[in-house]
């Protein structure tokens, strides 16, 4: 038989046979420790920021003080930091979590170029090298998949896709915790190592093991890649941050569809979150008929909008901030103090939380729970009126709750029922 010739494989030919876990596979010239290290102080700051004001929402939702106020059944020690969510400043809640999606919306370019200059870590043999080896990677992938896990989640609730399985508040909350503990290892064990690449860079003699080494040509500066990062976190900015604000900033916040333009002319145009025809309120339940069930110890008080509008009628500037991050200007509000209708339901001192019952018959939040301090408070109100007219149907005609720092959710339209007392 002839004899057969052995295949010559020729240099780019191996190259093809290279896996990701062999470093040669990864050959970007923009790789390199200080790259990441960058990268990482940058989230390091802002996903600190995401935590501590993510626990804040959560903590302005007061979810210890009833069961329908809480989305996270179970929570159990991990609710240790919850606290009286205060009611001033007023503009609070609509501060921390405008912050809070807004930075979150920001720090996607940043989360996607840190996970790129790091990838080939990923797939490095054998997983693990050494007792500290194994818990880095194991803090890196629940920092991985939290990160990912949280950042996907959060922007689907902002575009209201709940393309997920659950409870947005519950999966979220969890999720949270999950990251936070390969946040925290993560950091502890990599924070050391990132200030001394950025104060000394690579020092003499170390390799750096983040860097191709068979780069190909560069065709872009690692100074212009993190340009292009930032420039990435800058659109995002403008095309999200106005939400908060008016003006030609909210025309232009198109990555947050929820507070855009101001609907329509008149005193009631401004943004809404939760329509009446959405939850199905008609005229017939906020017609002549319609009646404020007020309880307490001194019994149960039924008033017409007539006999509200008869008492004594006080005004309050506050703004709506909704967990979407989007939030109005102030609006003047008028209606009756809560504090007023706690003294009618037998709480003449030191009224305590009251119990809020909605017309809407279905959906989150048709009932929910306002503190004793947040009843107290002189510009919380049962409004009737804004901006000196009346309600319209989907700002919360007859009634509404209005309540200084207090999420969008907690501010009840089309208010049925009010029960002072212990929650």
């Amino acid at each position: 038989m002839p004899e057969r010739r052995p295949t010559r494989i020729l240099p780019g030919a191996l190259r093809s046979l290279h896996t990701p876990s062999d470093p040669g596979f990864w050959r970007s010239p923009v790789r390199g420790a200080r790259f990441t290290a960058v990268l990482g102080v940058v989230l390091l700051a802002g996903l600190t920021l995401l935590f501590v004001t993510g626990l804040l929402s959560y903590a302005a939702y007061n979810p210890d003080l009833n069961p329908v106020n809480d989305k996270t059944p179970g929570k159990g020690l991990l609710g240790f930091y919850l606290f009286s969510w205060p009611t001033g400043p007023h503009w609070l809640y609509r501060l921390t979590q405008g912050l809070h999606v807004t930075v979150g919306i920001v720090l996607v370019p940043v989360l996607l170029a840190k996970l790129w200059s790091v990838i080939p870590r990923l797939f490095a043999l054998p997983p693990a090298r050494s007792v500290g080896h194994a818990l880095e990677r194991l803090s890196l992938l629940l920092l991985i998949g939290g990160a990912l896990f949280q950042f996907i989640t959060g922007l689907l609730n902002i575009q209201l896709d709940y393309l997920f399985p659950g409870s947005f508040y519950t999966l979220h909350f969890y999720g949270a915790w999950v990251f936070l503990a390969g946040f925290v290892t993560h950091t502890v064990l990599k924070a050391p190592q990132a200030v001394r690449v950025l104060r000394n860079g690579i020092p003499r003699g170390e390799p750096d093991t983040l860097a191709a080494p068979d780069p190909l040509p560069a065709t872009l500066s690692r100074r212009g890649a993190l340009a292009m990062v930032g420039a990435g976190s800058l659109l995002l900015l403008i095309t999200s941050a106005g939400r908060s604000f008016d003006g030609p900033l909210r025309r232009i916040a198109l990555l947050t569809p929820r507070g855009g333009t101001d609907p329509g002319p008149g005193p009631n145009a401004f943004q809404v979150n939760k329509t009446a025809a959405a939850v199905r309120i008609t005229p017939a339940d906020t017609g002549e008929r319609w009646r404020l069930t007020v309880r307490g110890p001194a019994g149960e008080f039924r008033f017409s909008r007539a006999e509200l509008l008869a008492m004594e009628q006080h005004s309050a500037a506050l703004p709506i901030a909704c967990v979407e991050g989007w939030s109005t200007s102030d609006q003047q509000w008028r209606g009756v103090r809560l504090s007023d209708l706690a003294a009618l339901a037998g709480f003449p001192d030191r009224p305590p939380g009251v119990f809020v019952e909605s017309l809407q018959r279905g959906g989150s939040f048709r009932k929910a729970a306002l503190r004793d301090n947040q009843v107290r408070d002189g510009r919380s109100l049962l409004a009737l009126e804004v901006n000196g007219a009346p309600l319209s149907p989907d700002h919360g005609y007859p009634a509404r709750i209005i309540v200084p720092a207090a999420p969008g959710v907690l501010n009840t339209k089309w208010v049925e029922t009010l029960t002072f007392g212990e929650l």
